[in-house]
C-alpha cells in the first residue's frame, strides 16, 4: 500500500467565489484558463470556482513545498476529479470535492508515487 505523507483540507463559503465571478483579476491569480473554462460551463459557475480553490488549498496545505495556486490544477477526466502539480514526478495526489448551495470542501492524500 503507498504511504500516506501528506493530508489536507479546507472549506469555503461559495458566496466569496459569487461576489468575484467578474473579477478578472482574482480569477487569474488562483485558476488556469482550462479551470475557469469548465467552471464558467457550469449553471453556477461559483460553486465550482470554490470547490477547486478549495482543492488548491488542501494541496497546499499537504504538499510539503511552498507551491503557488496557478502551480496546481483541478482537471475533470468525466469520472472524477484529478490534481496536477507543476515539476510533481515524487507524489499522487488524491482529491474528493464537493459543495451545498452554500460551501464548498475538498479533502486530499497525499502520496509517494510508487515506481
Amino acid at each position: 500500500m503507498p504511504e500516506i505523507v501528506g493530508i489536507g483540507v479546507d472549506i469555503e463559503e461559495i458566496s466569496r467565489f459569487e461576489k468575484n465571478l467578474k473579477n478578472k483579476k482574482f480569477l487569474d491569480k488562483i485558476f488556469t484558463k482550462q479551470e475557469l473554462e469548465y467552471c464558467f460551463s457550469k449553471g453556477r459557475p461559483a460553486q465550482h470556482l470554490a470547490a477547486r480553490f478549495c482543492a488548491k488549498e488542501a494541496v497546499i496545505k499537504a504538499i510539503p513545498r511552498k507551491i503557488n495556486y496557478k502551480d496546481v490544477e483541478i482537471k475533470n477526466n468525466g469520472i472524477v476529479p484529478e490534481v496536477k502539480v507543476k515539476s510533481n514526478d515524487k507524489f499522487k495526489i488524491l482529491v474528493s470535492l464537493t459543495h451545498s448551495n452554500s460551501s464548498a470542501m475538498a479533502f486530499v492524500l497525499l502520496q509517494i508515487r510508487s515506481r
